[in-house]
């Protein structure tokens, strides 16, 4: 059973859908006992950072990801749900993180050359780093996901798991022991993306 963290930020109905074309049982709650029932749990997320990071704080559930997290349930964060995983972010301000993966979020705009549109939107490949990571067990080198996004996760080698190539490496998907991220969207992402997410709620703990 798959929790989808609902504290206001996120298309989840369509994760949830997602999940049950690949065979998994997924809820959305932002009820942290009903949560803690989930074998698993997804932070999804979309928009600002600091807007994001306040939500989650202002519900309790910030708390409540740290102590399953802590616990060793399997946590994927989803485009700004995994830029929360990380320690602080720099968007339109300065913001602290969750902090369960080393990195700082920073801005695309005067790090991509000149020429290269912001937001990164669009289908763009991934390049694995990470040989044993396990939620790109079944997906093949150089194969296309969806990717919104104008920030990216900087400094986050010890959890690297894949980048995308646009204007320079950007982070694409991490993995650190029961963490794990998608900076794009797996739910938008045809059969790559049901492929990552069947292989999420298959996870052996």
């Amino acid at each position: 059973m798959i929790g989808i963290i609902d504290y206001g930020v996120g298309n989840l109905f369509s994760l949830k859908s997602s999940f049950s074309e690949v065979g998994a049982e997924a809820f959305v709650s932002g009820n942290p006992e009903q949560l803690a029932t989930a074998d698993r749990l997804i932070l999804p997320g979309v928009g600002a950072f600091g807007d994001a990071a306040n939500k989650l704080r202002q519900s309790g559930l910030d708390r409540f990801v740290l102590d399953q997290a802590a616990a060793g349930k399997p946590l994927m964060g989803i485009c700004l749900g995994m830029q929360l995983l990380f320690e602080d972010s720099y968007e339109y301000g300065h913001y602290q993180g969750l902090g369960l993966l080393k990195g700082s979020v920073v801005p695309m705009e005067g790090a991509l050359p000149e020429g290269l549109k912001i937001p990164h939107i669009g289908w763009n490949s991934l390049h694995k780093v990470n040989p044993h990571s396990k939620l790109l067990a079944n997906v093949e080198e150089g194969e296309f996901v969806y990717f919104v996004h104008s920030f990216y996760a900087s400094g986050c080698d010890e959890s690297l798991a894949a980048t995308t190539e646009y204007g320079l490496n950007i982070t694409a998907a991490v993995e650190k022991g029961n963490i794990f991220g998608c900076q794009f969207h797996p739910e938008k992402s045809g059969k790559v993306g049901l492929k990552i997410l069947r292989s999420f709620a298959s996870e052996r703990r």
